[in-house]
């Protein structure tokens, strides 16, 4: 049914929130400190999940898929909202926070490209004309 796909965003969305909440208290700040992407990450993973399993029926999958693309621009939205200036006169734990986690996943890109070399099958690449 479509309305897991709703369930599922909602689940990850407070899940998100409460981790972020969680990770500001335990550094000493007074705001949310990743709530978002803890909650973009957690959906991805639970999508990976749902694929790995074979999948749920295809109105739940519909669902799932339809809500992960409007997630996005939700989520860019809400980030909006958060306040900035207060984030970064917070000091340099809040600009750590925000710039160790990109530079981290940059630096794992050519790790994870060397762990998942795959041969593309027939169909997957059209070929340049």
């Amino acid at each position: 049914m479509i309305i897991y796909g709703v369930a599922i965003l909602a689940f990850c969305y407070i899940t998100g929130q409460l981790a972020g909440e969680f990770l500001g208290k335990a550094l000493g700040i007074d705001a949310n400190v990743g709530g978002v992407g803890f909650a973009m990450l957690l959906l991805i993973l639970i999508n990976d999940w749902f694929a790995k399993k074979g999948g749920p029926d295809k109105l739940t999958e519909n669902g799932i898929q339809f809500w992960s693309q409007m997630y996005i621009p939700i989520v860019v939205a809400m980030s909006a909202t958060q306040n900035v200036k207060v984030a970064v006169s917070s000091g340099l734990i809040a600009l750590l926070a925000g710039i160790l986690p990109v530079l981290l996943c940059l630096a794992m890109i050519p790790v994870l490209a060397k762990l998942t070399k795959k041969v593309p099958e027939h169909g997957d690449y059209s070929p340049v004309s």
